[in-house]
């Protein structure tokens, strides 16, 4: 069989792939600029206009940021703990929590299950920002301020999980649903063993949006306890000391934005792979 060719001349392909890169160079831009800031020295963070370069390197600013952890009267691997733990344990409940829900709503059929349809869709539109003080209400309510599950149960409850499980499942086909259950498979294990396999693409697009969520909440407003913060919130107290602390930010900055890019870096290929069959393998 002949190999079938694009109908583009190689000036277009040129054009399409120069303009490709423009586009992901632009996109690069901020984690470039992050990584640059991180090794500027004090001086040559006022320049005007900002520059995407550094002159002169330094590794003073995570020095320094070395040295005020220390000087912390609780251990700064404590704070890392508590953002491993939280991190950790929010993503795989939600991972958890959104799949099974998703596999009911897309492949079963019960009274108001339109109705939990569209509040879902709904609640897509509010931002964490609108739902922040009933967020807090319930949460004090249910006593669990100043409590690792403040950070960790609202992770568990964000929609955007059950949506976008619930759209790659219902292309699953029911076929393989019977199939199963004719095999004498349960519900638990149609679910895990058959169709959440079926949807990797959006179980790990789902996995980095919830460690990327619950990573760079730093927690204000509910935890109080010093051994119980995070680091997003141990660092910002960390750099909050003026402009003097500005090296010391951009280095707290990088350190933060490290764990959410590795974690991309390491499913890319997984993603790309099984995204080209829309979720489901043959």
């Amino acid at each position: 069989m002949r190999k079938r060719r694009l109908n583009r001349s190689r000036g277009a392909n040129a054009a399409l792939f120069l303009f490709l890169g423009l586009v992901g160079a632009f996109m690069a831009l901020p984690m470039v600029f992050a990584v640059v800031n991180a090794f500027k020295p004090l001086e040559e963070f006022f320049v005007f206009p900002p520059r995407f370069y550094v002159v002169n390197p330094t590794t003073a600013n995570f020095s320094d940021l070395a040295k005020l952890a220390a000087n912390l009267w609780v251990p700064f691997s404590r704070y890392v703990f508590n953002s491993a733990f939280v991190s950790l344990v929010a993503t795989g409940g939600h991972i958890l929590l959104a799949s099974t829900a998703a596999y009911v709503l897309s492949k079963h059929d019960f009274p108001g299950r339109r109705l939990l349809d569209a509040i879902i869709i709904v609640s897509l539109l509010f931002t964490s920002r609108v739902i922040a003080i009933p967020q807090y209400i319930i949460l004090s309510t249910l006593g669990w301020i100043n409590t690792y599950l403040a950070l960790i149960a609202p992770v568990f409850a964000m929609s955007i999980g059950i949506f976008l499980m619930r759209q790659f499942m219902t292309m699953v086909p029911d076929e393989v649903i019977e199939s199963a259950r004719i095999d004498g498979a349960g519900e638990l294990r149609t679910c895990w063993g058959i169709v959440v396999p079926m949807v990797k693409p959006a179980t790990i697009t789902l996995a980095i949006f919830a460690f990327q969520a619950i990573w760079n909440n730093p927690g204000s407003g509910l935890i109080y306890s010093e051994p119980l913060k995070v680091m997003p919130m141990v660092l910002s107290q960390i750099s909050a000391g003026g402009l003097v602390r500005a090296g010391v930010g951009a280095a707290s900055a990088l350190i933060m934005l490290v764990p959410p890019v590795a974690l991309f870096v390491f499913f890319q290929s997984r993603i790309l792979e099984t995204m080209s069959t829309s979720g489901i393998k043959g």
